[in-house]
């Protein structure tokens, strides 16, 4: 069992050159994937999150990694419901910037045809892998039978799987994300059999039971399990909060890849382990708030998305107690809040927080 709470962040920014996604999807030149099959440049990658992962926060991580360091990424799950999603709403979530470090389309639903047309989309934007969600626990994905509610059917997670295979056409590999189990993990090795059987050529496996949602106790066994009991690469996910964290789970699962979420809200440089000084961490914050503004954010909500953050913030000694960080998230004067981590931005490690 393995219990940590988040610390901090090394990278060289990875040049993007803006392209429009009418124009072409293809990323500069990357080095060799790190396993034949998949696009991936490194052993570790960014997970989709749900109000996180969009092209505002997922491009300020990928701008401030090389590829040798974070391997991929991919988008806030795309929900399918009774139809192919549209280009127009892939190409939204892909957003237009475009790095050396692949990005992939997560889709998230149950309808065979559905899933199918929209993974052929996906292949058809030149989207460089297409993941399905099989994790997520929240309510409106669980009524509609979708994310972890698939967990308590293998065989219809397997034809969901297989559905994505038929529709990228082996342009593309279908990859597939579960946690470990519904209400109990004694099935790790059924569902991990269950997305190989339909054609994933990666499984990640976020390590907590549906039920455990994001409690701090985590059984990286689990993950060991699902290596064990399939012949494709395993992403193990679940706690990872530090740069040490990524080798010592890769090293105790014998998982191919890591995969972290919440480490990166922590500190966005966890992928290559660089200590970054405060006024670098904070130029991260202004640079997400005023991306948001910039894309018609009211203040309440730009501020709202850095609070996202600062409830796990490590980097850059920025918060340095758990009564600063409340001080920040209590925090309402909203012009004021933004003006404050400009401040913080542009002064240096010798300046203390405004308050």
């Amino acid at each position: 069992m393995h219990n940590r709470a988040p610390p901090a962040g090394r990278p060289r920014p990875g040049d993007p050159s803006m392209l429009r996604p009418d124009e072409t999807s293809a990323a500069p030149s990357a080095p060799a994937p790190v396993v034949p099959g998949l696009p991936f440049t490194a052993r570790t990658l960014l997970a989709p999150m749900e109000g996180v992962t969009a092209p505002a926060f997922r491009d300020l991580v990928l701008a401030r990694h090389a590829p040798e360091d974070l391997g991929g990424a991919f988008t806030e799950f795309v929900r399918v419901v009774d139809r192919p999603v549209a280009h127009k709403e892939i190409k939204k979530h892909l957003g237009e910037a475009r790095f050396p470090i692949p990005v992939g389309v997560q889709l998230m639903g149950r309808d065979e045809p559905g899933v199918e047309g929209s993974a052929r989309h996906v292949a058809d934007l030149g989207v460089p892998v297409c993941d399905l969600n099989f994790g997520c626990p929240a309510r409106g994905a669980l009524k509609g039978c979708a994310g972890a509610a698939a967990l308590e059917d293998p065989a219809g997670l397997e034809r969901v799987v297989a559905a994505a295979v038929r529709g990228v056409e082996g342009r593309i590999p279908v990859t597939a994300k579960i946690r470990a189990g519904f209400e109990h993990a004694r099935d790790v090795e059924v569902l991990a059999r269950a997305a190989e059987s339909g054609g994933a050529a990666l499984l990640t496996i976020h390590c907590r039971t549906r039920r455990e949602g994001y409690q701090p106790e985590v059984d990286w066994t689990r993950s060991a399990r699902a290596v064990g009991a399939v012949s494709i690469p395993v992403a193990g996910n679940g706690s990872a909060w530090v740069h040490a964290d990524i080798a010592r789970m890769r090293e105790e699962t014998g998982c191919a890849f890591v995969m972290t979420g919440r480490s990166a809200l922590a500190d966005p440089w966890v992928f290559s382990g660089r200590s970054v000084p405060r006024d670098e961490a904070a130029r991260v914050l202004a640079e997400y708030g005023d991306t948001l503004l910039a894309l018609g954010a009211p203040a309440k909500a730009a501020v709202g998305r850095i609070k996202q953050l600062l409830g796990y913030w490590t980097a850059g000694g920025l918060v340095t107690s758990e009564e600063e960080r409340t001080a920040w998230l209590r925090r309402t004067d909203f012009a004021a809040f933004l003006d404050d981590v400009r401040t913080l931005a542009g002064a240096g490690a010798g300046h203390g927080v405004p308050r």
